[in-house]
């Protein structure tokens, strides 16, 4: 590793903007905004993957080592991530910090407590739940029915046992009882906030419009009518700023910010990404799972709340091993049999994709994410289906062996699509009402048929809109296991129904949130936890993360 001071230095950040956290990590002041926001942005480069499968399809490490393999060739490039959420680190995903030549340093900060900018998000949304229900407590000034709150508490571990809970049991001097729940705080509308606001004063104001309950004669009830929205941006006065640390090869990588993408926006903050867009030639960033969840929110919530962010290109990262799960092959012969017939049917979930980016105006280019065990013959069959079959540039990636060596051909494909004339489009307008604009995602992303809406998610889209909410961009929160509402349906189905059951508005954020199918906004842990595989030795030395 190098020292952070000299990661900066490489990337062009004056020393007096860079706050130390050790030798390996910083974090970068905002004012080193007001002496670059005049120049010229970069090329934004987005990564994306096909369906999610059992697999892992490398989307991670394929946007670390494109960003290693465009220093390879001598770009000027800085990678911008989201921050790993310690839920699922310890879950089914384990580390997410890339691995072997294409990882970040200092890894297991990064997986782990990092700089805290995760628990100051909790802090800041406990803190509020709790002065709500204070406020109730305290003589209920406001008139707030009670049953009417829909802020839950978080906490950055899976749990399904704290899904539903009852609160405030135990007499009148502890509090009063209701109903209640906890999320994942990746899924906190102030950790979309957070990503989400363009500074310090936009956050402040953001914290305000989160809407918390309803009084007893109906009327909205806003985090700003509790008079502690300065307060709670005051916990998160840190939290704002962006994390610098490394790839493996020395390239300057922003880490901030962690919204999940299947019941979140699934994207990095803003701030880093318009920091980098402003440092560099080239700009890598990734969203959360396929093209239909993290890069459909991308384009659609956080290109629409700032026009200044635009892709140029993007990178969709398929394997063969997840291509035959696609295609129908039993998970326990896909590692060890060769099937051209179960790649052709799989890649039908790769068109599927590249389908989308096309509908947005934007070139495509198709990483395949080679694994150690992978047949040149099949590699070979998807690299020429892409190429003449769907019109993409698709190369063979290897970079999780090789560094950015092992992706010196994807470099220059993401760089010669990157530079190409695009007409990048947002699928719907603002004007649509919040209904269409649902049925919109649903048939043209899902290529679902029939778009069901339960009465109670549609008496709140009503509620939503004549409360002056209509304009404002969805969030469908659903499955990342397919492109429909349901888990583990493969390839790309098309005509089914889909089901939105509840609609939360996260005002604040900026965007309404439509839950589709049985989404749970708190994961719980498998039988096997990746917790079970991490230790630590007498040393200190962390094993087992990534």
């Amino acid at each position: 590793m190098q020292h952070i001071l000299s990661i900066a230095d490489n990337a062009g950040i004056e020393r007096k903007f860079v706050e130390q956290y050790g030798d390996y990590k910083a974090k970068i002041k905002l004012d080193i905004m007001d002496g670059i926001k005049d120049r010229p942005s970069g090329k934004l480069i987005f990564v994306s993957a096909i369906t999610a499968t059992p697999f892992g399809e490398g989307k991670t490490v394929t946007s670390i080592g494109l960003t290693e393999a465009l220093g390879h060739i001598g770009k000027k490039v800085h990678l911008c991530l989201r921050e790993p959420s310690l839920g699922p680190v310890f879950g089914v995903k384990g580390g997410a910090a890339g691995t072997m030549k294409a990882s970040l340093f200092p890894s297991d900060d990064i997986n782990l407590h990092f700089t805290g900018d995760i628990h100051a998000v909790g802090l800041a949304h406990n803190s509020l739940a709790a002065i709500c229900d204070n406020h109730i407590y305290q003589g209920n000034e406001l008139n707030i029915m009670p049953e009417s709150i829909t802020w839950n508490r978080v906490l950055d571990v899976s749990d399904r046992q704290l899904r539903n809970i009852v609160c405030g049991l135990g007499g009148k001097a502890n509090g009063f009882v209701r109903e209640s729940g906890f999320d994942i705080t990746a899924a906190s509308e102030i950790m979309a906030i957070l990503a989400l606001s363009k500074d310090l004063r936009d956050l402040k104001e953001r914290i305000g419009k989160i809407l918390m309950a309803a009084t007893k004669e109906g009327e909205p009830v806003y985090a700003g009518d509790f008079g502690c929205t300065g307060a709670i941006a005051m916990l998160l006065k840190d939290a704002i700023k962006p994390n610098l640390v490394q790839t493996c090869e020395g390239q300057p990588a922003f880490v901030h910010a962690g919204p999940f993408a299947n019941i979140a926006h699934g994207n990095s903050s803003v701030i880093a990404t318009r920091m980098a867009l402003k440092l560099a030639d080239y700009v890598v960033t990734e969203g959360g799972f396929a093209v239909d969840l993290g890069a459909e929110k991308f384009f659609d919530i956080v290109c629409r709340q700032n026009p200044d962010i635009k892709p140029s290109a993007v990178v969709i990262v398929a394997s063969l091993k997840a291509l035959k799960m696609h295609g129908g092959m039993a998970k326990d012969k896909i590692k060890t049999e060769k099937s051209l017939e179960a790649l052709e049917r799989g890649m039908v979930n790769l068109a599927r994709h590249i389908g989308t980016v096309k509908l947005y105006g934007l070139p495509a280019v198709v990483a395949i994410n080679r694994f150690p065990d992978d047949d040149e013959s099949e590699l070979k069959f998807v690299k020429d289906r892409c190429e003449k079959e769907f019109n993409v540039r698709a190369e063979i990636s290897e970079v999780a062996a090789r560094g950015g060596e092992g992706g010196e051909a994807l470099a220059r494909a993401a760089v010669e699509a990157a530079n190409e004339q695009s007409n990048f489009r947002m699928l719907y307008e603002d004007s649509v009402p919040l209904k269409e604009k649902i049925e919109t995602i649903a048939r043209k992303i899902y290529h679902a048929g029939n778009v069901i809406i339960l009465p109670k998610a549609e008496k709140c889209l009503t509620n939503l809109e004549k409360a002056g909410f209509a304009n404002l961009p969805v969030n469908i929160a659903k499955t990342q296991l397919s492109t429909t509402d349901t888990p583990n349906v493969y390839g790309a189905p098309e005509g089914f129904a889909f089901t939105i059951r509840e609609v939360r508005p996260s005002c604040g954020a900026g965007f309404i949130v439509a839950m589709a199918g049985e989404m749970m906004t708190l994961p719980g842990l498998p039988k096997q936890p990746a917790a079970m595989k991490i230790d630590i030795d007498d040393s200190g030395t962390v094993s087992g993360l990534s």
